[in-house]
Parts: C-alpha cells; structure tokens; sequence
C-alpha cells in the first residue's frame, strides 16, 4: 500500500455510514417494488465498496479520532494494511453476495426486512475493519452480534429462533470475557490504540504478567465464540437454518473473519507477540485451534446436512487460520492472512452452491444430490472447483495457504509439528467429506440416480455470475498468489 496520510481522515466515515443509512431507509420506507429496493440497496453497497477500494489505493490513512473517553481510549477510525485485507474482503465479497441475494431471497419472503439489516451489517463490518483502537473494535463487534441476529432468525420459526437464542448467548458470553481483558489492558499497558508489536510495557512484575496472560486467554475465547472455536462453536452450525445469502457472508468474511481478524489485533497489536510467544499461554491456545481443527473436520464428515457439513468445515478452516495467527512468528501470520482470504471464496462459493441447490431442487442432504451434476452443470463445476481447492489440491488456492501453514508450524517446531500434524488427519477428512459430495453429483452409483434431477435446473445469471466470479478469483489466487504473498509479508515485517 501506498502512503496516503493526505487523505482526509473523515472519508473513513463514508463506507460505515452509507450502507448504515441505506439499511435504515429500506427499512423505513418498506418500497413496494422490488426494483426500487435493489436499486437502492445495490447503489448503496458499490458505492461503500468503491469508497473502500480507493481508501485502500491511497494507503494507510491517518486516525480520525471520533470521542474520547479519558487520555487513553477513544472510538477511533484508521486505515493500515491488515485493516486493509479486511476491508477489501468486505468490499469485494459483499456487492456478489446481494446480487445473488435478489434472486434467492424471492422465494424466502421478508425481503424488506432482510436487505434493510442486510446494508446495517455492511457497514458495521467495515467498522470492524477500520477500527483504530480497541474499545472501537469491541464497540463495532458487539454491534455485529445485534445487526446480524435478525438475519439468523430471519424465518422466525422454531429452529430459526433456537439458533438466534444460542448465537446471542455465546456472542454475550464472548462480549463479557472481551470487556474483561480490556480492563486489564488499560490497566497495564501503555494504550489502547493498536500498536504494531503490542502495548505491554517492561518492567512489569510476575504477578502483573500473570493477570495479562490471564486477560489474553479471555481475549481468545471472547473474540474465538464468533472465530467458532471449541468450545464455544455451536452457534455457527445452528445458525445454518438462516437464508443462504447470511450463511454466505457468515462463513465467509462478516462474523467469523471478524473474529479472526479481532484475534490478529489482539497478538500483534495490542499484547504483542513479543509478550505471549514461547509462554504456556501460547501452548494453551494452540492446542485448542488443534482440537477445533480436528473435531470440525471429523463432525463434517459425520454430518449429511449439507449446509451443516460446511458449517462444520468452516469450524476446522477457522482453526487452521487462528494456529498460523497463534505461531506467533512472522510466517505464521501471513499463513493465517492468507488462508483467511482463501478461505473467504472457497467457502462463500459452496455456500452460494448449495443455496442454488436449495433453491431449484429443494434438496438439503448429501444423500439427495446423486446427479445433481448434470441437472446443474454450472452450479457443481464451481462447487467442485472450490471443494478440491479447501482440500488443498496443487494449483488451486487452498493449496498455497495449506502448503505456507504447514511450512510455518514446522519452522516454529514444538507444538508446531502438532500442528502439522493435525493439518495432515484434517486434509484427509476433509478430502473424504467432499469427494462424497463431489463423487455423488458427478458419478452416481448405477440405478441410483435421483429421478429428481433430471431437468436441467442452472440457477439464473443473478445466482451463476457470483458463482462464476468468484471461483475464478479463487483459480488466479491459486496460480498467481505472489503480489498478495508481498502484501502480507510487509504487514508481517512492521504491521502497515
């Protein structure tokens, strides 16, 4: 990125405000007219992604600083190079998904209700990403939790409600054990504004680094219920009663990337790296991304619900992101940044694949997908496409940021050969828990084809240009992922 510290600080505002805004009118206007609401929910969500694409271009841009509370927290606006990745996963993600959103929510009704929460979420998520301290993360991140619990219950019968219930109870669970590190925080360190390489001044005595290391193991549980660590994930398999497109961005880049990249802040810029490598804390967190690594793996393979099955996946894939984060090393994190991208568009193409699925067959299971391939030509070559690449075969995007974890665990050795070693059993299990789904479409067993998917059922140009767009990126980034690699080895080296 580019200096830009030219830019006025108040461009920051625009792409929080404007889908904000936007959320609010569809909300209070209730237009009648479909095209009317697209018009304006599309208008204001380009119009955010474009605000963002040029924020970016300029480069980092200096706080803006919107309320003080005493000399050291503030809610405050910034722009450097992680918040950058972020935001830029927002802005590109975010425009595919509500084009394919105004097709497949026709047929989940409430649409008024769902494209108005659907623009508030955008524009708290951007807050996520730009927040320059950590109070304005926290602020932003608990806004996340109550802006996306409408769209979780968007059906608002029995399942939709228990799965809100338990998402808002562990997100408040999560919130309570955050606000508690941040105390410590701002009782033992230097500031609250991230800060490459931490805030924990020297000096401190044994029983004041206890209390910290104590406040960071709050901090990863807090920020992991939405990353879905164990054992506070449950909530991201129940919330697959919600509508495809929220499942989507759920999985992709809005609530679980925001626990991820909450998580990132928290080691490199608020307690430091420096503070936490090499300590029994560190020991304590890696093993739980571990243990989620290996039981969201397994509970995939074991699950015929197909949206649970990739929910479950997305419980593992998270993990293999926070154990590169967790490393502590310079590798480690452009490992995590990488599989944290990758991740975003594999995933968010099964999801849009097996709403597609949902939408034209009315089908849920595996079980019920036996030659979906040739009713759904296009639909099951981009889920096949991003299926082999979160395996992690060769030439595709999951191999490059598979292939840089395991290369990081190893060169950290100690707990990571673990590490390596639990990426090997999960690239097994997740082989096995796509090639099902991938064999079953394609060549189904004879006589056993479902009579079901005898028609050609594609989705419309609405549903297929985000499939295709998307895999595509996924494609390039497998075969030419050097000038993002660039990119995340220069926050690595100094947090720009």
């Amino acid at each position: 990125m580019k200096g830009g510290m030219g830019v006025n600080p108040y461009y920051l505002l625009a792409p929080v405000l404007l889908p904000i805004v936007t959320g609010a009118a569809v909300l209070g206007l209730r237009p009648q007219e479909r095209w009317k609401r697209e018009v304006l929910v599309m208008g204001g969500i380009l119009s955010a992604s474009v605000l963002i694409g040029v924020l970016v271009a300029k480069g980092p841009v200096q706080p803006l600083v919107l309320y003080r509370f005493g000399s050291r927290m503030n809610i405050s606006l910034g722009l450097d190079g992680l918040s950058g990745v972020f935001a830029c996963l927002i802005a590109v993600l975010w425009p595919l998904t509500t084009l394919y959103s105004f097709e497949y929510m026709k047929h989940e009704g409430k649409e008024n209700k769902f494209f108005g929460y659907f623009s508030i979420t955008y524009g708290v998520v951007a807050g996520v990403a730009l927040s320059h301290s950590l109070i304005t993360l926290y602020f932003f991140y608990e806004l996340m939790t109550l802006a996306t619990l409408p769209l979780v219950m968007h059906a608002m019968d029995t399942r939709a409600i228990y799965a809100g219930k338990k998402y808002l109870l562990l997100s408040m669970a999560g919130a309570a054990m955050v606000f508690v590190s941040i105390i410590s925080l701002h009782e033992y360190g230097t500031t609250l504004d991230f800060t490459w390489g931490g805030v924990i001044p020297q000096g401190l005595s044994h029983v004041e680094r206890r209390h910290l290391y104590g406040a960071f193991i709050l901090a990863f549980f807090g920020f992991g219920v939405k990353a879905a660590v164990v054992p506070f994930h449950s909530w991201l398999p129940a919330a697959s009663v919600a509508p495809t497109p929220v499942s989507a961005l759920l999985h992709a880049v809005a609530v679980v990337k925001g626990g991820v990249f909450a998580l990132m802040r928290v080691v490199y810029w608020c307690f430091g790296a420096g503070f936490l490598i090499g300590t029994k804390v560190q020991a304590a967190v890696l093993c739980v991304c571990c243990i989620t690594i290996l039981y969201g793996s397994l509970r995939a393979l074991c699950t015929q619900h197909l949206k649970r099955r990739l929910a479950y996946s997305t419980v593992s894939q998270l993990s293999y992101i926070l154990m590169g984060v967790m490393l502590m090393t310079p590798a480690g994190l452009v490992a995590g940044l990488t599989h944290m991208v990758c991740h975003a568009l594999m995933k968010i193409t099964l999801f849009f694949c097996a709403g597609a699925i949902l939408y034209k067959g009315g089908r849920e299971y595996v079980y019920e997908l036996r030659g979906v391939g040739r009713a759904m030509p296009v639909t099951m070559t981009c889920f096949t496409l991003a299926g082999l690449g979160l395996v992690g075969v060769p030439l595709f995007a999951g191999f490059v940021s598979k292939f840089m974890l395991g290369s990081a665990a190893a060169e950290a050795g100690g707990l990571g050969m673990l590490g390596v070693a639990c990426l090997i059993i999960s690239a097994f299990f997740t082989l096995f828990y796509m090639v099902l789904i991938i064999g079953a479409a394609w060549f189904p067993a004879e006589g056993r084809e479902d009579s079901h998917w005898n028609t050609h059922c594609d989705p419309n140009w609405n549903m297929k240009l985000p499939l295709i767009a998307i895999t595509a990126m996924s494609m390039v980034l497998g075969l030419w992922s050097g000038p993002l690699i660039q990119v995340f080895n220069r926050i690595a080296a100094g947090g720009m």
